[in-house]
């Protein structure tokens, strides 16, 4: 594991330890939202810094307002999820904003993504109003994978998978022998993403996509990262992607509704 990725696995850590386990069920009231699946489709992310980009809205604080209107526009251009940071030490983010975004576009399921590596974060999301989440493939050994899987399909969240080299999609590939798994893989709710961005140095690696294409198991697969206009949706269709997860080109458009809109059309087309 890469040293940023170990940090973030060790902060992550810390903030499970802090979780209060005294769940009920009346803490998983919040309705979950199914994930609807087209031709091609797009997963928005909000998110207010990343350590690549930095900055990615006008200020450093939380403006609830901006979040919330962001993820209305996302809603509106067709979004399939919106994808919420909540990792607070490199990305700013809270929880807070997550449940705001899942009260104000109610019928769009909202996803967690994060650094999870314990399963009581994943019944935090859920108690927040989560619809989903993603786990990182490369910071789970396949026992703690197994947990948190069986966490996630016992309150019926979707799970994008992220993958980054050839190893993480063979582990990933392997789950489909699991019966559950490939029902959830066939149904859309197990999303394999590969994510383009190197955590060792943070650069975008462009060719990691077509690179791993032969690789994609047979599931709906997500390209993540380094998509900012609609030929790159088009693009990675011929490699096998059917989602794309945008989060730096949507935060920095001043029309998000519209760009997500034409990404699904060229993806489709």
């Amino acid at each position: 594991m890469s040293d940023f990725l170990q940090a973030m696995a060790n902060h992550s850590a810390a903030r499970a330890a802090a979780i209060s386990t005294a769940f009920s069920s009346a803490d998983f009231d919040k309705p979950v939202v199914p994930l609807t699946l087209g031709t091609f489709d797009v997963i928005a992310e909000i998110k207010d810094r990343s350590p690549a980009e930095g900055v990615l809205k006008a200020t450093n604080s939380y403006d609830d307002s901006d979040h919330i209107s962001r993820a209305r526009a996302y809603a509106a251009g067709g979004a399939a999820a919106i994808s919420v940071l909540t990792e607070p030490s490199r990305f700013d983010g809270e929880l807070a904003h997550l449940e705001a975004i899942v009260a104000a576009v109610p019928d769009t399921p909202v996803m967690r993504k994060d650094f999870l590596v314990e399963p009581v974060q994943i019944l935090e999301a859920r108690k927040a109003g989560a619809s989903g989440l993603l786990l990182i493939a490369t910071m789970l050994n396949d026992t703690k994978l197994r947990e948190m899987l069986d966490c996630a399909w016992e309150h019926d969240l979707f799970v994008l998978l992220e993958s980054f080299d050839r190893e993480d999609l063979r582990r990933t590939s392997a789950l489909l022998d699991n019966s559950v798994d490939q029902d959830k893989a066939e149904a859309g709710q197990l999303l394999v993403g590969v994510n383009t961005r190197d955590l060792r140095t943070l650069e975008v690696d462009p060719g990691r996509l077509e690179g791993l294409s032969p690789d994609l198991p047979n599931a709906r697969c997500v390209a993540e990262s380094g998509l900012l206009l609609p030929e790159d949706a088009a693009r990675v269709v011929a490699w096998g992607y059917r989602i794309a997860l945008v989060g730096t080109a949507l935060m920095r458009s001043d029309d998000p509704a519209a760009l997500i809109a034409a990404m699904r059309g060229a993806g489709a087309a």
